[in-house]
């Protein structure tokens, strides 16, 4: 059975299948801030659509992280270091890409077991 919620005009930002629970790309709503910041920013709403789908950080599985500035790459490490516990780290890519959108520095997907 799958399960979709949390719709948004161009997809669901939460499915679940067979006990995984896939996240789709989130970045932050203040494009201000630099990598770290908007790597805390989105932490903070990873926290919540986990909750949602009765998960949490500490069952991830996999984050794919999407980044135009490799230069500000300490900044989202120390901020990913910051908010996952040690012994609960995914496996995860750091992908370098030239455009988010408009002051879009990090994109954030993940995959977590219920």
């Amino acid at each position: 059975m799958i399960t979709r919620t949390t719709r948004t005009a161009i997809h669901h930002r939460i499915v679940e299948h067979n006990g995984t629970v896939y996240i789709g790309g989130l970045v932050a709503d203040d494009r201000s801030k630099d990598m770290k910041g908007q790597t805390e920013e989105i932490c903070a709403k990873l926290d919540a659509l986990l909750a949602e789908a009765g998960t949490s950080k500490d069952k991830l599985l996999s984050a794919m992280i999407y980044a135009t500035d490799f230069s500000q790459k300490d900044g989202l490490n120390e901020a990913w270091t910051t908010w996952l516990d040690p012994e609960h780290l995914p496996v995860r890519a750091f992908i370098g890409v030239a455009e988010l959108g408009k002051d879009v520095l990090v994109e954030i997907v993940v995959t977590a077991a219920k």
